[in-house]
């Protein structure tokens, strides 16, 4: 017998305020056809005035909870993937545990930026497979919005707002390649490239600071590691690109999709493509794909999935699992 972290529900939510990339030709020196020719970005969210990481995350963990039919008594612990916390401390996971009402178990953050909710999978994972929890909520949330300098036309156009959220649950399979769940993890660091793609702000600084990056270095780096990780984390478990019914990526721009598809010898039509119209959502990219494919009706129970994404640090990773 071997305990399996199957996915047993899955939500999402997105703040009211849409913005469509012709919002920015008033304040900046760009255009819809530039943004959509450079990224594939049609439109994002962006959070409310007063309106938090935590609050969005509460609405994709109760959409996820309800689509599995249970309630936050049923959950043994939160883990939370994000970069935009609404304070210092405590974490925005203990604050989501208190608006659901869920006075027992545990609550923490993770924090690798974009690859986050990769990280958070292979964190609650652990937590299943050691015992430590019978079901987690894993969610990806942020307001990148609140780190955007409006004047460098690079950034501000690539990022918005989202949460999204699945509960994973304590299974048993036969140890196989065919079980339902997590199936296989892959993380990896590399903290020499802090350079390209960090926020000048901080602790250090006393100030929030700004999304910095230099877009080149990020794209070359993404390609080749995102690929790598994917079929690293296949590899630990005898499959291929070709056993793959569907790539569910870090939404940060549709020429790196295209790119690690193409590496994996994987076909578009495989690949759950959401960032034309929520940007790059971050920590939230994937959960939100993972949610609005299900919604869709393209990803089906039974069907075999790759995550993986890359962000600030650089951290990136992948997670197979089977829907």
């Amino acid at each position: 017998m071997t305990i399996r972290a199957v996915v047993v529900g899955v939500g999402h939510y997105l703040p009211e305020r849409v913005v469509p990339n012709a919002e920015f030709e008033q304040t900046i020196e760009t255009s819809d056809e530039w943004i959509k020719s450079r990224s594939g970005i049609e439109r994002r969210h962006f959070a409310a005035e007063g309106q938090t990481t935590s609050d969005m995350a509460t609405r994709a963990a109760e959409a996820a909870i309800s689509a599995a039919g249970l309630s936050p008594d049923d959950i043994d612990a939160i883990v939370l993937a994000t970069s935009t916390a609404d304070l210092t401390f405590p974490s925005a996971a203990t604050m989501v545990q208190a608006r659901l009402g869920m006075t027992r178990g545990f609550a923490y953050d993770v924090q690798a930026v974009c690859a986050g909710f990769v990280f958070a999978l292979t964190n609650a994972n652990a937590l299943i497979v050691s015992g430590q929890a019978k079901r987690v909520l894993v969610i990806g949330a942020e307001t990148f919005s609140r780190l955007m300098d409006w004047s460098d036309r690079s950034t501000c156009v690539l990022f918005g707002d989202g949460a999204g959220a699945v509960i994973l649950e304590a299974q048993e399979g036969d140890g196989s390649a065919q079980d339902r769940g997590i199936l296989s993890c892959d993380l990896n660091s590399d903290g020499r490239h802090k350079d390209i793609l960090y926020v000048d702000g901080g602790v250090s600084t006393g100030t929030t600071g700004y999304l910095r990056m230099q877009g080149k270095e990020v794209f070359r780096h993404a390609v080749e590691k995102l690929a790598q990780t994917a079929h690293a984390a296949l590899d630990k478990i005898g499959l291929s690109g070709e056993d793959v019914d569907w790539i569910v990526p870090h939404q940060a721009n549709i020429r790196i999709i295209e790119g690690t598809a193409k590496r994996m010898q994987v076909p578009m039509d495989r690949v759950i493509v959401t960032v034309q119209d929520h940007g790059n959502t971050s920590a939230a990219s994937i959960p939100l794909a993972l949610s609005v494919g299900v919604e869709r009706g393209q990803i089906k129970p039974g069907d075999l999935l790759v995550t993986e994404a890359i962000g600030g640090g650089l951290a990136w990773g992948s997670v197979v699992l089977r829907w």
